[in-house]
């Protein structure tokens, strides 16, 4: 028979079975294994009232806490949401991690001084 993925869609290995999660957006049971798992991080508040809460601080700095939760996913609501995508046959044996998009922040360099 066939097989469309060398791992079957999870990544169970040796174990025999594996407990469910439900999906956090419709609430079906999935194979943890199987699930598709985002770590998100977000401020805890927008932009706009933490400068508010900058401006009405006392301190100086004051870093705002982050919010750290783990989104669970089926494999049906991932691709509707397009957490993961579908990809064609020869794309699928591609088992590397997708590149990552970092902002990198880079100082200022000083222009060079002009001598008149």
């Amino acid at each position: 028979m066939t097989v469309k993925r060398r791992n079957h869609g999870r990544s169970k290995k040796g174990r025999g079975h594996v407990k469910f999660i439900r999906c956090d957006n419709c609430f079906q049971a999935c194979p943890k294994d199987k699930a598709i798992k985002r770590f998100n991080v977000r401020n805890m508040i927008e932009a706009a009232a933490k400068r508010d809460m900058a401006e009405a601080s006392v301190y100086e700095s004051y870093d705002v806490p982050k919010v750290y939760y783990k989104l669970q996913h089926c494999v049906g609501c991932a691709i509707h949401n397009r957490i993961v995508r579908v990809r064609s046959r020869v794309n699928r044996r591609n088992r590397a991690p997708p590149p990552r998009f970092r902002q990198e922040f880079k100082k200022p360099t000083a222009a060079p001084a002009v001598k008149a």
